[in-house]
């Protein structure tokens, strides 16, 4: 599948070293005046090369919106766009032909279709995620009262010990790797570049915050809200686990500590819940974790399988993230605002 959303839909198509990437935005309603210059800052917030931690592929990420607005306006119309790639180096991953990464797509791409992109992983590079972060922005600008918030809360073994309440998130765009926690932010960093000069990646931890949620968002049995956030978040390139709420803590809570108690209003004094409950937002703070792996390229000699079924010495080569979090940031956002913009949407249809 190369879409997702149900009335807020997104289509996209291309690979990371092909002519350009980009998609078809579905179900936009007429009459919203977009925000380009802010629509353009999201993707500076993904792109390659903003930092010494990241991968230093340079890429503009310049989008360009093809149809569907008119004088600054989305008429209702599919809207669709590009984002060139300007910055490829197909040579630097000629070694790797016919040659499959431990624990990459390569070898159950080339097995399921009998070819694969060998070129930064065509289809299964995360470039595509670029279109998601345009995707996500156009989606911010239906859902403009929902904020949606995300920043890095784990590198390898360093984590966020508080609350996401307890921080300011003022200063997540403050150092590079967008802790809002300065200090450890540093040592996230420090923890970064030591991992890079090794030719090693190492894992990491998102956290997301969507505030000023209405009740009702969700769908029952088979669309819960916290179902097609999760199928969202593990759609990201790299994503080895998704948890909401108390997620794995609440397995050793009792219930009379994990229920949320109701105030009058009919807000809750708790929210362990996580702004969720039988699949359905309760007006609470909806609060989830994302769980990324190590990035499978390594810059070190590994033993792995060819297309010839010969065991065989690789190493790695190109550009890429010793660690994929900072970068992942905005894509966490991005596709939390697709979610909920399509909910919206839907509950729109129901009040009809």
């Amino acid at each position: 599948m190369n879409s997702f959303g149900r009335l807020f839909k997104i289509s996209t198509f291309g690979e990371s070293h092909g002519v350009a990437i980009g998609g078809v935005i579905d179900g936009v309603p007429s009459g919203i005046q977009l925000d380009f210059e802010w629509i353009q800052q999201q993707l500076d917030r993904r792109k390659p090369g903003q930092s010494s931690i990241v991968t230093q592929r340079k890429e503009p990420d310049i989008v360009q919106f093809l149809s569907g607005i008119m004088d600054g306006f989305t008429t209702g119309a599919s809207i669709g766009f590009i984002i060139p790639n300007d910055n490829q180096k197909s040579h630097d991953y000629d070694h790797i032909k016919g040659v499959y990464r431990p624990s990459h797509a390569d070898y159950t791409y080339d097995k399921k279709y009998g070819i694969r992109d060998h070129r930064g992983g065509g289809r299964t590079s995360a470039r595509e995620t670029a279109n998601w972060v345009v995707g996500g922005a156009v989606a911010k600008h239906i859902i403009p009262e929902i904020k949606i918030t995300a920043y890095v809360s784990g590198v390898g073994a360093i984590k966020l010990d508080n609350d996401y309440s307890k921080y300011d998130f003022s200063k997540i765009e403050e150092t590079a790797v967008r802790c809002p926690d300065l200090a450890v932010a540093e040592q996230m960093i420090e923890r970064i570049k030591q991992i890079r000069k090794e030719g090693d990646t190492i894992g990491g931890e998102v956290t997301c915050v969507i505030q000023n949620v209405p009740v009702g968002l969700g769908e029952p049995i088979f669309d819960k809200l916290h179902a097609r956030l999760g199928q969202a978040m593990l759609s990201i390139n790299a994503v080895k686990g998704f948890e909401y709420g108390e997620g794995f803590a609440s397995t050793a809570m009792k219930g009379s500590e994990m229920n949320d108690q109701f105030n009058p209003d009919g807000t809750t004094k708790t929210n362990y819940s996580g702004g969720i409950q039988g699949g359905v937002s309760n007006g609470m703070d909806i609060y989830f974790k994302v769980a990324f792996k190590p990035v499978a390229t390594l810059m070190q000699e590994q033993t792995t399988l060819n297309a010839n079924g010969d065991m065989v010495e690789m190493h790695g080569k190109g550009r890429h993230d010793p660690c994929v979090v900072p970068r992942a940031v905005p894509i966490v956002e991005a596709l939390a605002a697709i979610t909920l913009a399509d909910m919206v949407l839907i509950q729109r249809t129901r009040n009809i």
